[in-house]
């Protein structure tokens, strides 16, 4: 059986060396553990218009540039994910949960202690590198 992969732009936001996260909700995918911040990419929408329109919607920020960081992809054995990872530093606005969920700025130490889904480690391992 083919798995269809689901594309998802997420915006690893940085400012004055703190990172941007929110939890998700116990409901979705991966519920309860911590996560950057993005969505799924649409049909007819590339990664960095996707990370624009999530981070405006989810979070409230207005990006005005980012870099690709890393591409990850994970299978949790029910769903597929790619997940293409952009750095975010130039952003207007103050990054807060629009949709209601838990969210804060940790430096890279907190970041390891919390939990977050499996696909994310590589995030932070990538980011602990690039210090």
């Amino acid at each position: 059986m083919n798995k269809k992969v689901v594309n998802v732009a997420v915006g690893v936001i940085v400012k004055e060396d703190q990172y941007f996260v929110c939890k998700r909700s116990d409901e979705q995918h991966q519920g309860g553990l911590w996560e950057f911040p993005g969505g799924k990419v649409e049909k007819n929408e590339s990664v960095e218009q996707a990370l624009v329109r999530e981070l405006a919607e989810e979070i409230g920020i207005e990006v005005k540039s980012s870099s690709h960081l890393l591409t990850i992809e994970h299978d949790y054995g029910d769903k597929a994910v790619r997940l293409v990872v952009h750095t975010v530093a130039d952003f207007t606005g103050e990054a807060r949960g629009l949709e209601g969920q838990p969210s804060q700025w940790v430096d890279l130490e907190k970041l390891k202690e919390l939990a977050f889904p499996s696909a994310n480690v590589a995030i932070i391992e990538a980011l602990s590198t690039k210090k």
